[in-house]
């Protein structure tokens, strides 16, 4: 079983093996349909495609994050339609460094399947490394995949907003340091980040060749962060609940686990004016 990370030359072992499914989660912000259109001009041999907003997100309300959680028995179902079941091991990937398919990764460890690991290094490293694409639309045999929710996986403002207050906790945010900071912002109407809250953009689990850093380096980087605080007392968010998973993953791969993700992240702290903002001037 494979948990947390994959490389290129494992999954072209098994890329037609029927005990393992293959998801697409490319996507741009700025573009919603940028993935899907990538995936049908190429993508690895059997991939299904995965939606961020379509397929691993509720629909946005007023006082929702721009990315709210799925609703768990409506992800189940198409997974199950993407031919996954509870026994089958789940690849994900993108071009962005993991920054979507994480999404990905961190849902179906919530709806209790370990299965799922993340493709290092993307498709880019994939396509670097001289392996194919298709443009065939895989053939799919449905599955029934059985949710178990691990609904202790993940946290609302309110304990947020407790946790930055305490000592033995640590929330930390995935978002770039210029938004965190508050210089920029181009997805949000308020800049800034929750008071108490530390910064550690999801681009520095990586080499400089895209790939995750080994396990040993990642534990280093965040036991420098983490102090005394217990990994299950971390709380990683980002600006709508995704790059988070991303810090988690890496997190998990070093050995550091139980870390939660805020859902809403900051898209849904600042819908409620009267949560604190700072911003590092």
């Amino acid at each position: 079983m494979y948990r947390t990370l994959i490389d290129c030359h494992t999954l072209a072992l098994h890329i037609h093996d029927p005990q393992w499914v293959v998801l697409d989660c490319r996507f741009a912000l700025s573009d919603p349909e940028a993935g899907l259109r990538a995936y049908e001009a190429g993508h690895i041999d059997r991939a299904r495609y995965a939606h961020l907003n379509d397929d691993l997100s509720s629909p946005v309300t007023p006082h929702s994050g721009r990315h709210p959680l799925p609703d768990p028995h409506r992800l189940a179902a198409k997974l199950g339609a993407w031919g996954i079941d509870n026994s089958k091991q789940v690849i994900a990937y993108d071009d962005s460094f993991g920054a979507m398919a994480a999404r990905l990764w961190w849902l179906l460890r919530w709806l209790g399947h370990d299965a799922v690991a993340l493709l290092d290094g993307g498709l880019p490293r994939w396509m670097r490394e001289g392996r194919p694409v298709v443009k065939d639309i895989p053939v799919v045999t449905p599955a029934t995949f059985t949710p178990q929710v691990r609904d202790n996986l993940w946290v609302d403002a309110n304990t947020v907003a407790k946790a930055v207050k305490q000592d033995d906790w640590l929330v930390m945010d995935a978002r770039a340091e210029e938004r965190f900071n508050g210089e920029v912002e181009m997805l949000d109407p308020v800049a800034g980040h929750v008071p108490g809250a530390i910064n550690l953009p999801f681009e520095d689990n990586l080499h400089v060749s895209g790939r995750f850093s080994s396990a040993q380096e990642l534990r280093e980087l965040y036991e420098g962060l983490m102090e005394s605080t217990p990994p299950d007392h971390v709380i990683q968010m980002c600006g709508s609940g995704v790059t988070a998973c991303h810090n988690i993953l890496a997190m998990e791969h070093a050995g550091l686990t139980g870390a939660k993700l805020y859902a809403g992240s900051w898209s849904e702290w600042i819908r409620d004016p009267s949560r604190p903002v700072a911003r590092d001037d």
